[in-house]
């Protein structure tokens, strides 16, 4: 490759950076080389071949009570995600229970596209406070495009230089469409920026819905508990600073401004 045409790539590359820049809603600048249109495109393939393929080997739960009790949570937390963001009222929210015992998780793909594991309701055993921390602050990741964030970081990083025209005109082939947005939607860890910010905007959902934000720290103390040396897959994919827990605690007398549990929490219908 001539020095030229490295140059040339190379002031391509920042042109294409500095142009892809976006801001999420807790004004934090974010690289947006994949759009979130695209990331929602590819992320509701990937879901469908996910779920049917759980299907097939008869690992979504049946049981009502646990739908039920997730589908309530969930779909209180929806309702709020909608008031924060009035435009994801026409994302396709869904939600399923992984029947899988072994495996403490939960995500959220972009637009809306969820599953939580027995795993975490088993081990972890949260309270309905607690359960709408988990599931807020992975509704957080998506109405913060995080999904799409995290394709934009590892194009920008893996393709290279030379790609960028690929890049330009092509993103989510040359990244290999619903495979990928699967993988970077559930296997992926989020940034440190990321992460914080979804736990400033789960707590506040679970707040406006009626959860108690205290519960968003107790949920990590027995996250912790869980894996003791070792932690659950929702940890080790989600950074986890030591001092996490003591931020979340931080955030809860501003949070009860919002909470009510007494009033009347319309339940989006899952």
């Amino acid at each position: 490759m001539s020095p030229v045409f490295r140059r040339t790539t190379a002031f391509a590359l920042v042109a294409l950076v500095i142009a892809a820049c976006a801001t999420s809603p807790t004004g934090r600048r974010q690289l947006m080389l994949v759009s979130e249109d695209q990331a929602i495109a590819s992320s509701k393939q990937a879901y469908v071949a996910t779920v049917q393929d759980l299907n097939q080997k008869g690992q979504l739960s049946k049981d009502r009570a646990t739908i039920a009790r997730v589908n309530e949570v969930t779909g209180r937390l929806i309702t709020q995600a909608i008031a924060m963001r009035p435009d994801s009222k026409d994302w396709e929210w869904s939600v399923v229970v992984i029947d899988d015992p072994e495996t403490v998780n939960a995500w959220c793909m972009a637009g809306g596209r969820m599953a939580i594991y027995t795993g975490l309701l088993q081990k972890v055993n949260p309270s309905d406070d607690e359960l709408a921390q988990v599931m807020g602050h992975e509704i957080a990741h998506a109405l913060a495009n995080h999904t799409a964030e995290k394709m934009s970081v590892q194009m920008a990083s893996s393709i290279g230089v030379a790609a960028v025209g690929i890049v330009a005109d092509n993103h989510i082939a040359a990244l290999g469409g619903a495979a990928l947005a699967a993988v970077y939607a559930v296997n992926r860890p989020n940034s440190r920026a990321a992460e914080t910010e979804a736990d400033r905007i789960g707590i506040e959902l679970a707040a406006k819905a009626g959860y108690d934000p205290a519960a968003a720290a107790t949920l990590w103390a027995k996250m912790a508990k869980v894996g003791g040396s070792a932690p659950p897959q929702w940890m080790s994919t989600h950074p986890n600073p030591d001092n996490r827990q003591k931020k979340l605690a931080q955030l809860e007398p501003q949070m009860r401004e919002f909470y009510d549990p007494h009033a009347d929490h319309p339940v989006y219908k899952l």
